[in-house]
This record gives C-alpha cells, structure tokens and sequence, in this order.
C-alpha cells in the first residue's frame, strides 16, 4: 500500500486590519493558544506563535492535505469572533485581508522559530511594513505598494 510523505513548513504573517495595535499583551497568550488550537483540530503543528500588537506570525509544520487559504481563512474568522465575543478590544476586531506566506526547509525550523519566538525584541529594530517588504523582494514574490495591506505612517 501506498502512502504521502511530505515536510511543508510555513510561515504565516496576518495584520489587524488597517495595522491597528489591537493586540494587547494582557491577552495576546489566550489568543495565541486559541490559535494553536485552532491548528491542532485541523491536524497540523504549530511550531511557534508570536507578534505585536498589530500583527502576528505562526510556523506550522503542514500536511499535504491541509489548504493553506483554508486554514488561514478559519483562523481569522475564528479568532475575530473569539476576541469579539470576549470583548478584548474596544471596538470590533477584524484581521486585514490577505496574509503572508513563506515556505522553509527543515534545516531551517530552528531559525525561524528564534525568529518568531524573539518577535518583540526584532520590531524595536525593524517595522513590520520594512520586514514584510523584505519577505517579498527575499522570495523574489511581485507585487504592487497599492495591494499591499493597508498602511498607517
């Protein structure tokens, strides 16, 4: 009998919509966990978890079977009625359409998990709108300012 036997790690990058630093820390581990969970029940791993307060990062280790678009798709939609309903914000929360995301070998899972671990540490020296646009031109991915998210200077 034949099987599958894949090892895709990714990297996800979502922003609060309209990059608003919405993301307390007072809440953010309840939200990170819900998230992981959230992975979890769709059967892949999440590997790290971490970001500010208007943007966050996850590296999952998927399977072949797991759509990506899907899964981003849940987890946004889960975790804005999450924090809605926990009324953690002011105001209503919403991610920011689209998201980012970058693919890695094995070799690298350490790497990228200090990276996302250290998240607060790296944006003292770099803004995410920097960062973000620095993934682009590394995984020689096109794209236009105007498509972009929403940024707020």
């Amino acid at each position: 009998m034949s099987s599958t036997y894949t090892q895709i790690y990714i990297q996800v990058v979502m922003v609060v919509k309209n990059r608003k630093a919405l993301i307390s820390p007072a809440w953010e581990e309840e939200l990170y966990k819900y998230i992981t969970g959230i992975v979890q029940k769709k059967g892949q791993k999440m590997s790290a978890i971490n970001g500010m307060p208007e943007h966050l990062h996850f590296f999952i280790g998927m399977k072949s079977e797991c759509q990506l678009s899907g899964l981003v798709r849940e987890i946004k939609k889960s975790s804005n009625n999450f924090i809605n309903e926990n009324r953690l914000t002011s105001g209503k929360f919403y991610w920011q359409a689209g998201f980012g995301a970058f693919s890695y070998s094995h070799s690298h899972l350490h790497r990228v998990i200090t990276y996302i671990q250290n998240q607060k540490e790296h944006h003292k020296k770099k803004t995410l709108k920097d960062e973000y646009i620095q993934f682009l031109r590394k995984y020689e991915i096109e794209f236009k300012n105007e498509y972009l998210f929403n940024w707020i200077d």
